[in-house]
């Protein structure tokens, strides 16, 4: 299954993120992004044509995030959105983080 397909799994807290191994070879699933911060960070820099077209963006993924139940960072401006991930109660990563890189990706995409 591609990972823009699955559903996000409520996240208690209490389990160990990723290891900076298991996030290089889950992020081979979503390419455009960066594992940062010793692997406690997914980043990715979408560009676009003007402000109208980034705000639209961030609100499609915020509608995203609301019905997954994960909310990335976001930062946004004239032509640009950056998205930060992680799963706040590990501090870290999770599958999740990733899931959530696909669905944006393919929001992009279209």
């Amino acid at each position: 299954m591609d990972f823009h397909e699955k559903t996000c799994l409520p996240c208690q807290g209490g389990i160990p993120a990723l290891t900076i191994d298991e996030a290089a070879r889950i992020s081979l699933n979503v390419p455009a992004w960066r594992v940062e911060s010793e692997a406690t960070r997914l980043v990715r820099d979408y560009k676009f044509r003007n402000y109208a077209e980034a705000l639209a963006f961030v609100n499609a993924i915020s509608n995203v995030a609301e019905t997954e139940g994960h909310h990335p960072d976001i930062c946004f401006g004239w032509g640009y959105a950056t998205v930060t991930l992680f799963t706040h109660k590990i501090q870290g990563l999770h599958e999740n983080d990733f899931i959530m890189a696909a669905k944006f990706d393919r929001l992009f995409a279209n």
